[in-house]
């Protein structure tokens, strides 16, 4: 067990099996990419559609490939696409900032992933071929703010930002964004493409930092939770989850002699506060 700052973690559990990577849970069916007010975004492939409370239309969006996530933000929402004929940056396609009530397209805009602020503005950021950067638009597309940062963003009182840069080895950390394009630096990862963090309900991140579990509050301090087994294989595929009062942390390792076939390290870890 590990008791550090304002929470603890204890492994309960540790299962290895063979089976598929850990990729994030594939979104039940119906389910929107985002809601608010009564609106409910969904993504098919070539389309963007919302539908009222009663799943009624109110309107649809052609686009380009396959819409992966949105974001809602006053009379605003933005959507990020996937798309194999849209540029040769891989799977990215353009990110489509939309009139809520609609449908009407207000910017086309390029960035891989995207959040919510208030007052209908929006974090968008890219990274790859010399680009690591998050840019922040308002509501008719403009930009207003960009910072030299790029990762899993968490929008709260900020924004913090637990950087993916893919470098090896990683220059990544957790930071904040602050005005005039200031990035205030918190603590350094050892993982170039962390998966995304868990919030707790006081703000804490909780960041699989490669086999490392870790705890950053607000001000960007930072402790271990836990260390699980080391990584051998750089290609290892991680990811992170909350279940209730525990949390599930899985590594899928490629086999040497079948790329395809992973060996999934599963571990499960009760949480709980040092108070409790």
């Amino acid at each position: 067990m590990t008791d550090i700052g304002a929470w603890r973690a204890e492994v309960v559990d540790h299962r290895r099996a063979e089976g598929p990577p850990p990729f994030e849970r594939a979104r039940p069916a119906g389910e929107p990419l985002a809601r608010r007010h009564g609106v409910a975004v969904h993504g098919g492939a070539g389309a963007i559609t919302a539908v009222d409370a009663g799943n009624r239309p109110l309107w649809t969006h052609a686009c380009a490939g396959r819409p992966n996530a949105a974001h809602i933000s006053g009379d605003r929402v933005l959507v990020t696409t996937d798309s194999l004929e849209y540029t040769p940056w891989g799977f990215l396609g353009p990110a489509l900032l939309l009139d809520l009530s609609t449908g009407r397209l207000v910017a086309e805009l390029r960035g891989e992933r995207g959040a919510a602020r208030g007052g209908g503005r929006f974090l968008l950021g890219l990274e790859g071929y010399g680009i690591f950067e998050t840019r922040e638009y308002d509501g008719e597309g403009s930009e207003t703010a960009r910072w030299p940062s790029y990762g899993h963003y968490v929008v709260g009182s900020g924004v913090r930002v637990v950087e993916a840069d893919r470098r090896v080895p990683t220059q990544g950390r957790v930071v904040r964004l602050l005005p005039d394009g200031v990035v205030a630096p918190g603590p350094a990862l050892s993982d170039p493409q962390p998966p995304k963090p868990v919030v707790l309900p006081d703000g804490t991140l909780l960041v699989l930092d490669r086999h490392l579990l870790r705890a950053v509050d607000r001000d960007l301090a930072t402790t271990v939770l836990a260390e699980l087994t080391p990584l051998t294989d750089s290609r290892t595929i991680r990811a992170l989850r909350q279940d209730g009062a525990h949390l599930v942390a899985t590594f899928a390792e490629p086999s040497p002699a079948h790329p395809v076939r992973y060996t999934v390290d599963t571990w499960t870890l009760r949480l709980s506060p040092t108070g409790a």
